[in-house]
């Protein structure tokens, strides 16, 4: 028996599952030999539209409301995102010096992540010396989604695949909304990256041959789905971090931005930091902006609970929008199939798409599988809901919340005792601290918040509309359409914080330095006022709020 296996015969009191919960997987394991020999069929066209308009969240309009300023006005979004765009900003412009910069340097770049990270890189590979590169960071260098990631990173590098096929799949699976040359983009470089991280040192799972080890994603015709165990995301960002490091590139930590700078024309400057340690702004000028803030899933869209770091809450859509960026497919939401349901302590983390690629297949409170386990993410996440809440089939949670169990267990019996558990190796450890073995009992999962499929319009240089703004990786939209494919948010980040990086250096070796002013803040306030927002709204957030309406109001202001 492997290390960490855990004893089927522990005493009740210690088993985590309740006599409801264990009845039910009793009932998968029962049905499990009949899965095993038939596979649910893939839905047609007319399903897919079926379960999306009717039970993923993304289509109750309640859920939606109108801009009503800005270059989006008249576009739907998400109530949360909405607000957090018509407030006014966090900053008041009159109490602002800018004549006092403290940072003046050729290229910002506003985000310590994969995207911000790579875009730095390459802007050094372009020929601006390190020293005129700033990476300006809300939390620690690398808190970001980007650390988190766990399936794997697309790249068509097979025979039988190819860019085309990538870039077929990507259209596909975005509802045919993505910006053609992006996906184009996408897929173009994917080998490349791929290259460039075996050069910097990545440890890629391989076979004894030295090849790739590859998986299918939801949603793709091939199996182009590279990774490291289940801590892909780690593994990037380590090495990238540690080429940023070795190559000296200047980062502030604990200060994120909170509004840009432009000249009297719009054109971006630089950017106005706040500290978050001792409440002080910082002003930094610089040729070009680099955006790769990363998402929104802090913002608990319609109350899901999220996959995202405690970083994720807008801040750099709402500061290119105020400066006149362009913003696409923000009526669309990823929530992830298979967030953890159960235990509560861990409800909204991700259970990777890359255990349903290895065979653990999706299934009903009576052990029957009711859709194809890599069905597309949005339409996976509907059948899900579906299953719970349109045809009542969920396993409910001592605390009522609403599941279906993802059989786990078929892994080792389809490819071999360990093969979880060596592949696996973080969806192990998190469950088995709380006393449940993935290899023996099924895991309960339900959809959660996990992307941001649209964002800041970019072209496939990553500029905006807004001259001297750059964006890379989940800030930016465009590249997925309505949905992104498992494994592209890595390759999206960089791809696109490479093309980012490398354009906003060229750039500022052609350019100069403009001056300093917030006039676009003050005209953006202005749109407010006359729309009749609440002057009480401010943004951006920054962190999230979770003290509670209880706690807040008897909360005191002791500074």
């Amino acid at each position: 028996m492997r290390t960490g296996k855990l004893n089927r015969n522990d005493s009740a009191e210690e088993d985590p599952y309740s006599e409801s919960m264990r009845e039910s997987i009793k009932k998968v394991e029962e049905t499990r030999e009949e899965r095993l020999e038939k596979e649910v069929d893939m839905m047609d066209p007319d399903e897919r539209d079926e379960v999306l308009n009717n039970f993923h969240p993304d289509y109750k309009e309640e859920g939606m409301r109108s801009l009503k300023v800005g270059p989006n006005r008249g576009d739907e979004m998400p109530l949360e995102l909405a607000d957090l765009l018509e407030a006014y900003p966090a900053v008041d412009p009159s109490e602002v010096d800018l004549t006092k910069v403290d940072y003046e340097v050729d290229v910002l770049v506003i985000g310590g992540g994969g995207a911000g990270t790579v875009a730095s890189l390459w802007a050094i590979k372009e020929g601006i010396d390190p020293e005129d590169v700033l990476i300006a960071t809300k939390l620690r260098h690398g808190d970001a989604n980007s650390m988190m990631a766990q399936g794997g990173i697309q790249a068509a590098d097979r025979e039988n695949d190819s860019p085309a096929a990538h870039f077929l799949d990507v259209i596909g699976g975005g509802h045919f909304a993505n910006k053609p040359e992006l996906a184009r983009a996408l897929a173009k470089d994917a080998p490349e990256i791929l290259n460039w991280h075996e050069d910097l040192g990545v440890m890629y799972d391989k076979n004894e041959d030295g090849s790739m080890k590859t998986l299918h994603g939801g949603g793709t015709s091939r199996k182009r789905l590279h990774s490291a165990k289940d801590y892909t995301g780690m593994e990037l960002m380590r090495t990238i971090r540690d080429e940023a490091r070795n190559r000296d590139v200047p980062v502030v930590e604990f200060s994120p931005a909170v509004e840009l700078l432009t000249d009297s024309d719009g054109t971006i400057t630089g950017a106005l930091l706040y500290n978050l340690e001792t409440d002080q702004y910082y002003v930094v000028r610089a040729k070009s902006v680099v955006m790769a803030t990363g998402g929104f899933g802090r913002l608990h869209i319609q109350e899901f609970p999220t996959t995202n770091h405690y970083g994720a809450t807008a801040d750099g859509l709402v500061m290119a929008y105020r400066a006149g960026a362009n913003l696409l497919d923000m009526d669309s939401v990823q929530y992830h199939p298979t967030g953890a349901a159960f235990p509560e302590q861990i409800v909204g983390l991700l259970v990777t798409e890359k255990v349903r690629g290895s065979g653990a297949i999706p299934v009903n409170r009576e052990g029957d599988a009711f859709v194809y386990n890599l069905e597309p993410r949005d339409v996976e996440a509907g059948a899900l809901i579906r299953e719970c809440y349109g045809r009542n089939n969920g396993v409910e949670t001592p605390t009522g919340m609403k599941g279906v169990w993802l059989d786990t267990p078929m892994i080792d019996i389809l490819h071999g005792e360990g093969t979880f558990e060596d592949n696996l190796a973080y969806i192990h450890r998190l469950y088995t601290r709380f006393r449940i073995d993935p290899t023996e009992d099924p895991l309960l999962v339900f959809p959660t918040l996990h992307y941001q499929n649209g964002g800041i319009e970019i072209n496939d240089e990553g500029r905006t509309a807004v001259e001297g703004l750059f964006a890379g990786g989940e800030v930016e939209g465009g590249v997925h359409g309505k949905n992104r494919l498992m494994g592209n948010s890595l390759l999206d980040y960089n791809v696109f914080g490479k093309r980012a990086g490398i354009a906003a250096a060229k750039r500022a070796r052609e350019t100069g330095w403009g001056e300093l002013t917030l006039d676009h803040a003050k005209k953006y306030t202005d749109q407010l006022d006359n729309a009749g927002v609440d002057e009480k709204r401010k943004s951006p957030m920054l962190v999230p709020e979770y003290r509670g309406e209880e706690t807040l109001s008897r909360s005191i202001d002791v500074l």
